[in-house]
């Protein structure tokens, strides 16, 4: 690494590290925190969850920041809104002091996460960037589990306000020392400050939105049916959160160089092919330990994703980067606030539509990735 992607390398794996610590522990929280303390009820929570997604659908937005601040400056002070809305959770204890919250802290998660992928593009060439991604995917899957144990323990001394605060206070901290820093390179390109949708992108749109009704079965549907189906215990949840967690700390690297040695279309068409049979398994299979097997090796795949970024990079003019980041954020949840709500509602029907749809989609996935066409 040059000295100034080595500054950048550090300044995203700090960002990476207190975003992390911040969101996993809101989420560690929440759901008890609303139930316990605001008592809300499941058309609430349903609400929030909807609400949630709404910043990374708003992403472009980012594109017109840049005209106030430089990308990196735009980062740190993400991260800093992230924790403002983590620390004030504790004090706004109704349906509506939730909403604001959880708004101000998902603007702060969504835009940091559009800006550290177009980062991570920019400064780093093609064979670094796959790389990056995967050494900081690992990263987060490590502090997602120190993450657990660290709130698991201020739980014996503090109470939610408290323990939100602590949270909020150390992703701010981690945001404050990043405004202070200047990993900038005035080599690189400028990057363009409007809306970027070009022709030559178009199979960049289509994979993403697609990878984004993926991500939506996975995170609305996997785990209730474990619980739903399979009465899985909040023991047998945890266990597999963390052997989720150890498995990508060790196989997120290695997708780096998997994606260098092979190429997106192959790591690509592994993923797709695979989630059709994971799918599939999901929908039919009674036994609870081959689910339970199917939601470690879906948690596997969604990391798999970054060949999608990378892709991307080998076919973008420099200057589309950071522009086309937001609009391919914003693509990815477009489907975040209809997939939930539709797949519900044809739950309730037979829950296995959801998991039938996401193998469909999955196989039209697979054939989209066949189009891929890029030198390596």
């Amino acid at each position: 690494m040059s000295d100034s992607q080595r500054k950048m390398y550090v300044f995203l794996f700090v960002l990476t590290v207190v975003t992390t610590l911040g969101f996993q522990g809101w989420r560690t929280l929440l759901n008890n925190f609303a139930v316990e303390i605001v008592q809300i009820n499941g058309q609430q929570m349903g609400i929030l969850q909807s609400v949630r997604e709404v910043p990374g659908f708003l992403a472009l937005l980012v594109i017109y920041l840049l005209f106030l601040f430089k990308e990196h400056k735009l980062a740190a002070l993400s991260v800093i809104v992230l924790g403002v809305g983590i620390s004030l959770t504790g004090f706004f204890p109704s349906f509506y002091g939730l909403i604001f919250c959880t708004i101000l802290m998902s603007f702060g998660f969504h835009y940091y996460e559009t800006l550290n992928q177009s980062l991570t593009l920019q400064y780093f060439d093609l064979k670094q960037a796959p790389l990056v991604m995967g050494r900081l995917k690992g990263i987060s899957s490590l502090v997602n589990i120190i993450t657990g144990g660290f709130v698991f323990l201020l739980a014996f001394w503090l109470n939610y306000k408290q323990i939100f605060l602590v949270l909020g206070m150390l992703t701010i901290v981690g945001g404050v020392w990043a405004i202070l820093q200047d990993p900038s390179d005035k080599n690189l390109p400028p990057q363009h400050k409007k809306m970027i949708l070009r022709s030559k992108y178009w199979l960049f749109y289509v994979l993403t939105l697609l990878a984004g009704a993926r991500r939506q079965i996975f995170i609305a549907f996997a785990v209730f049916l474990l619980v739903k189906k399979f009465h899985y215990s909040i023991f047998e949840i945890s266990v597999l959160f963390v052997i989720n967690n150890i498995i990508n700390y060790y196989a997120s690297p290695l997708l780096g160089k998997a994606i260098n040695k092979f190429g997106e279309r192959k790591i690509l068409s592994l993923e797709y092919f695979s989630l059709i049979f994971i799918f599939c398994v999901y929908a039919f299979s009674n036994n609870k330990w081959i689910i339970g097997g199917m939601y470690i090796l879906d948690h596997i795949f969604f990391n798999f994703a970054i060949a999608i970024r990378s892709f991307f990079q080998k076919i973008a003019d420099p200057k589309d980067i950071a522009p086309s980041m937001a609009v391919g954020f914003t693509i990815n949840h477009i489907v975040a606030v209809i997939i939930p709500a539709l797949g519900g509602m044809l739950w309730m029907y037979d829950y296995k539509i959801p998991f039938i749809g996401g193998a469909v989609l999955s196989f039209i996935s697979l054939c989209f990735v066949q189009l891929i066409r890029v030198k390596q």
